[in-house]
């Protein structure tokens, strides 16, 4: 690899707020990326011991949670403090090589380091944003990499790389997406509450393909959702969006809502973001912030971000 190539990257973490799940079968979905992230910096020999592939990953707390080897030039795993996240990884290089047969006989040897400005377990996009960052680096193609690895609709690999909201959708398994204006009048009032149970997305993908009954009026439903989404001027607009989208995966997903679960008593509205039952809820409410916190505080959920801190203060405002 030529030490020229800029050794410096960043992704954008992601939520999606409409489509989770149907856009797998062409849904219109509406993602946002955040201002949390992931860096992965890269050098090169001679500070980079050659024949070797050293990676280390550190969490928003600067501690190192993976730290292994791999020998060039195939990028086999040679030992690390986890194996399982090792042949993960592994099997990420060896899709990048399938792309690019020689990218790694051409590289004498590189130390690579990865930095979470978000906490792991929040479900932003530790993989999405690592694939992101690797096929920049790598010069390969994203969503070939994901589908050859992870597997998912890929509109984590289009937030990655955005600079605002987007519209997202497959077309013939093909995706598209566009960056789009979006900045209710309202989000003040708009609010992300983890719920502090990850969940797996590729579980998730499996257990709604697996169901069996999609059906076309579902799909057209979720993007008409989406459409009214971005046109609704009030919250109570977008309340009743919230509704209709989260009763509509209900009954596909044969799952209870978050809303009904945990919160059956807040006076606003809730809506799953991505895989239904952990990671991150959006929450409207015409309360003050510090009363909508304690609500959420005293179920004990204490991670409750306003929508400027997860997605960062527009600027001008």
């Amino acid at each position: 690899m030529d030490p020229t190539f800029p050794t410096h990257y960043r992704a954008h973490g992601k939520l999606m707020f409409t489509g989770e799940y149907a856009v797998l079968d062409g849904a219109l979905a509406l993602a946002l990326p955040t201002r949390f992230g992931q860096e992965l910096e890269v050098i090169y020999p001679p500070q980079a011991q050659e024949g070797w592939l050293s990676w280390q990953s550190y969490d928003a707390n600067g501690d190192c949670w993976f730290d292994a080897i791999y020998l060039l030039p195939d990028a086999t795993y040679e030992e690390g403090l986890d194996d399982v996240a090792g042949h993960k990884l592994e099997a990420l290089l060896h899709a990048v090589q399938r792309q690019r047969p020689h990218v790694w006989s051409n590289m004498k040897g590189a130390a690579v380091t990865t930095r979470l400005d978000f906490p792991r377990q929040w479900g932003l996009g530790t993989s999405s944003t690592l694939i992101a960052n690797m096929a920049n680096w790598l010069q390969v193609d994203a969503y070939k990499l994901l589908h050859d690895t992870f597997g998912g609709s890929g509109y984590d690999l289009a937030c990655a790389n955005a600079n605002g909201p987007i519209l997202y959708q497959l077309l013939g398994g093909v995706p598209h997406h566009v960056e789009f204006p979006y900045l209710p009048a309202y989000r003040h009032q708009l609010y992300f509450v983890y719920l502090g149970k990850k969940q797996s997305s590729q579980d998730a993908i499996r257990h709604y393909l697996e169901g069996g009954e999609r059906v076309t009026p579902l799909i057209t439903a979720i993007s008409a959702i989406t459409a009214q989404w971005l046109g609704a001027r009030t919250l109570a607009e977008l309340a009743d969006c919230i509704r209709r989208h989260e009763n509509m995966l209900a009954e596909i997903l044969h799952l209870p809502r978050a809303k009904t679960l945990y919160f059956s008593d807040f006076w606003g509205e809730i809506k799953s973001l991505g895989a239904w039952g952990g990671d991150f809820v959006l929450v409207t409410s015409e309360r003050p912030l510090d009363e909508t916190r304690a609500y959420f505080n005293d179920k004990g959920y204490d991670v409750v971000l306003t929508y400027d801190d997860m997605m960062g203060t527009p600027s001008g405002l």
